[in-house]
């Protein structure tokens, strides 16, 4: 019997513990200002008794919130007859804020959605928050538990290196095969007479005539942006020809065996900082590439009269240039200097944990883990993840199937943030059920499935790098281990990218470079995380 099946016997065993644990239980797009410490609270349902305080993170505190206590969230909270008051902080500052909230004790009752707590939080503040092994069975959550019998990665997700689990799960319905992908001016291609570029020097010849020969057609020829980002500046997926996949922001990567790769140190990643030093120097590059935070890049996208850039990397087009989307087009993955294709899959981020985490000291876990095992309804999982079906965002066609309307005071990405939890928070949906909805195609979650046809082809060649499964799990020991570890190296990293590219060095520095990143202690990293990746083979069995 493996650890999964050893999983689910324990979980299945678990109905009789539930009256033992009863008195326990606290708690494309950028993060703008808020006010250090300030949250808003929202109070909904009208059962008596006690109120729940659960906090949730917010990526822009210019979104609304109302659909916390309108439409599907209005109807679980009244279904499990629970009465909760939201506490909502933003992420640009919730970092601060947290570390305020577990000094002071004052949790609240629950933390609700991915963006709020990280593994290492649950790792330093343990004998805080609450356990749920024993709490997930077929009397509390009885649709997790089918979940998890039907897909057996939903209970890998949250389920840690001791088979415990501190939090509940999620699947991201809709999810295409690649992660962010580039788009290209087609207006100012137009405007110039130019091809679609299809390799690196093409790429670079299409930037040279954006920068001098005024391609957004206003007689000004050194108004254009050519090529942009923000910082850290690192992460274009321009580089994914490169052959340099990797796993979000920690930089590690699987090679054809399957081996842990860190891909800052690899040979093709300094022919990727030579090429964009080039660019630097030809003057194509965004003078505030590596110093811009993200509102400033969206402004030069979404400028009014027309956008100021040529080329970005994201999710879709209207997530980022909005009322400037119809500028730009997808471009095909461009072909290496060396001849092969590679793009980023968006594989490792369709599964996560940490969407529901208990203090413990919350008054009947129980009920809040009813309420929590609503979410893990198909339907109700359509509605948490683009907007009610009572609020508009949704037309229920009578007939078993459904249909995403398209917004009319904005775009579907942003309708999404602003009428339901989105990415955050417990949710399934099978993909029978997926088969039922009909999404728009000319926008949001269906444009990009449409677009997914172009590149998916080169995601995840197991003979280049490829990203690992984003449900692979660390002991507590190692996540404290590489947590440290990662501040410094990644630090070190995205300074010597900056400083290669802004001021170039990158050949005469390249070996004192590598000793200083195993100096850090990149090589116990490396061996890290090829632990982790080999006992998560292991458990798959």
């Amino acid at each position: 019997m493996n650890k999964l099946k050893r999983t689910a016997a324990l979980l299945m065993a678990a109905g009789l513990s539930l009256s033992m644990l009863a008195g326990c239980g606290t708690p494309g797009q950028d993060s703008t200002s808020a006010s250090p410490g300030a949250e808003q609270n929202t109070t909904v349902g009208a059962a008596e008794g006690y109120t729940y305080k659960i906090a949730t993170v917010r990526w822009n505190d210019t979104w609304p919130t109302d659909f916390l206590t309108d439409g599907v969230m209005g109807d679980l909270a009244k279904e499990a007859d629970i009465d909760i008051e939201w506490q909502i902080y933003y992420s640009n500052d919730f970092g601060e804020q947290k570390a305020l909230l577990f000094a002071s004790d004052d949790l609240p009752d629950a933390f609700f959605g991915s963006c709020g707590l990280g593994d290492s939080d649950i790792v330093q503040n343990k004998e805080k928050l609450l356990e749920l092994t024993d709490l997930i069975n077929e009397e509390t959550m009885p649709n997790l538990m089918k979940i998890f019998e039907e897909d057996p990665t939903m209970r890998m997700a949250c389920t840690d290196r001791n088979e415990l689990i501190y939090s509940l799960p999620k699947k991201i319905p809709f999810r295409p095969k690649l992660n962010s992908q580039n788009y290209i001016n087609k207006e100012w291609l137009d405007n110039l007479n130019l091809e679609m570029p299809t390799n690196y020097d093409e790429l670079k010849e299409v930037l040279i005539a954006f920068k001098e020969q005024d391609a957004d057609g206003d007689g000004d020829p050194n108004n254009e942006i050519p090529i942009s980002g923000y910082k850290p500046g690192y992460g274009s997926v321009l580089l994914d020809s490169f052959d340099l996949i990797e796993r979000g922001d920690e930089h590690m990567s699987l090679d054809a065996n399957n081996k842990v790769v860190f891909v800052p140190t690899q040979d093709h990643y300094k022919e990727a900082v030579k090429y964009l030093r080039e660019l630097w120097e030809l003057g194509v590059m965004d003078e505030e590439y590596f110093t811009q935070e993200g509102s400033m890049y969206t402004a030069k996208l979404q400028k009014e009269g027309g956008s100021q850039i040529g080329i970005f990397s994201g999710w879709t087009a209207d997530s980022w240039a909005g009322p400037n989307t119809k500028q730009f087009v997808q471009m095909p993955t461009l072909e290496s200097p060396w001849g092969t294709k590679n793009a980023q899959s968006i594989a490792s981020t369709e599964y996560s944990d940490k969407e529901l985490i208990l203090n413990i000291n919350c008054p009947n876990p129980e009920k809040v883990l009813r309420w929590a095992d609503l979410f893990y309804d198909d339907l109700v999982s359509l509605q948490t993840f683009y907007g009610s079906i009572s609020t508009g965002q949704i037309k229920d066609n009578g007939d078993g199937t459904y249909e995403l309307l398209t917004p009319k005071d904005n775009t579907l990405d942003t309708s999404a943030w602003w009428y339901s939890p989105r990415d955050f928070g417990p949710k399934y949906m099978r993909k029978e059920f997926e088969e039922k909805v009909t999404l728009p195609t000319d926008q949001g979650d269906g444009l990009k499935l449409v677009e997914d046809e172009l590149n998916a082809q080169y995601a995840d060649n197991p003979n280049l790098l490829h990203a690992w499964p984003g449900t692979i799990k660390f002991t507590d020991d190692e996540i404290n281990e590489r947590t440290a570890l990662n501040v410094d190296i990644n630090s070190y990293v995205e300074a010597q990218w900056a400083h290669w590219i802004t001021e170039g060095g990158v050949e005469e520095e390249w070996d004192d470079y590598l000793q200083q990143l195993d100096a850090m202690g990149l090589q116990r990293l490396i061996e890290i995380d090829q632990g982790a990746y080999d006992a998560y083979v292991e458990m798959m069995g």
